[in-house]
């Protein structure tokens, strides 16, 4: 893989999900991540130690309490030879340790600030989670769970990619700024489906077109995604049917096991795949 990074030092004191996961990115085009963990150690590692050690992996991890005199000033030497400090912390926690953008700047003039906050101005201070970006904008059906982390996924990627245009403008001699990336902008970015109907009840994805949906078999479920025309007149022709209705594919699929479905699929060219048990 291309290493367009190698010469690239970043410092983070993001914890728990999306500021590692972008991190992850940085290390792997080659740059030299290190990140700063309080005493306690970082919470992720407390709640899903296997999936901490795959997204931090590759990163230095120091032990530094960075509210003291000592451990902050070993936070700014590291700060002196790097090109970006990740943060995902509220803007008043870093104001609190001294890490607020104006004084950041004065200090390290060419230095870029990522900061991935919950909320975009005037509530970059609110509390938030992934939980909640999602039950704002309709993702969640209750009382089901979801079943990812919408917002921390899709807002560590965004921070990724604003982190390689930050270092791309340093590289072309463009002083240190700062950009916030807000994981509720991330969650609303990924709600569009939602947003334009596509996936509301009754949309074209939601599961009302014949073509498009999930139907039940002989021994459980698989999903149909024969959306475009040609798959779709293909999925008619080889359930030899003739016309299209959820009934009648309902019907025709309950006749088998989800295995022979999908083993007839890949050989008519058919989206279908079985739906995996959790």
């Amino acid at each position: 893989m291309y290493k367009p990074l190698k010469n690239i030092t970043i410092v983070t004191i993001a914890l728990n999900l999306p500021g590692p996961l972008a991190a992850k990115r940085f290390v792997e085009l080659g740059a030299t991540v290190i990140k700063v963990e309080p005493p306690q150690g970082d919470p992720f590692e407390q709640y899903c130690p296997a999936w901490y050690a795959q997204v931090n992996h590759g990163q230095q991890r120091e032990i530094i309490d960075v509210k003291s005199a000592e451990g902050r000033a070993q936070l700014d030497t590291m700060l002196l030879s790097a090109t970006l400090l990740l943060t995902a912390q509220r803007p008043a926690a870093l104001e609190r340790l001294g890490l607020a953008w104006d004084a950041l700047h004065q200090k390290f003039p060419n230095l870029n600030h990522l900061a991935i906050v919950g909320y975009p101005e005037p509530k970059e201070n609110h509390a938030g989670h992934d939980l909640t970006y999602q039950a704002a904008l309709g993702l969640i059906n209750p009382p089901q769970m979801p079943k990812t982390l919408v917002a921390d996924l899709a807002g560590a990627e965004r921070a990724a990619f604003e982190g390689l245009a930050m270092i791309m403008a340093s590289q072309q001699g463009e002083p240190g700024r700062q950009s916030l990336i807000t994981l509720s902008d991330a969650a609303n970015y990924m709600a569009q489906p939602i947003k334009y109907g596509i996936t509301s009840e009754g949309g074209l994805l939601s599961g009302v077109s014949p073509e498009y949906s999930i139907y039940e078999t002989l021994d459980g479920w698989v999903a149909v995604a024969a959306l475009e025309p040609h798959f779709k007149a293909n999925f008619k022709q080889q359930l030899a049917l003739d016309s299209l209705d959820k009934n009648t594919v309902a019907q025709k699929l309950k006749q088998k096991p989800s295995a022979e479905w999908v083993t007839w699929a890949n050989k008519h060219d058919i989206p279908l795949v079985e739906l995996k048990k959790n």
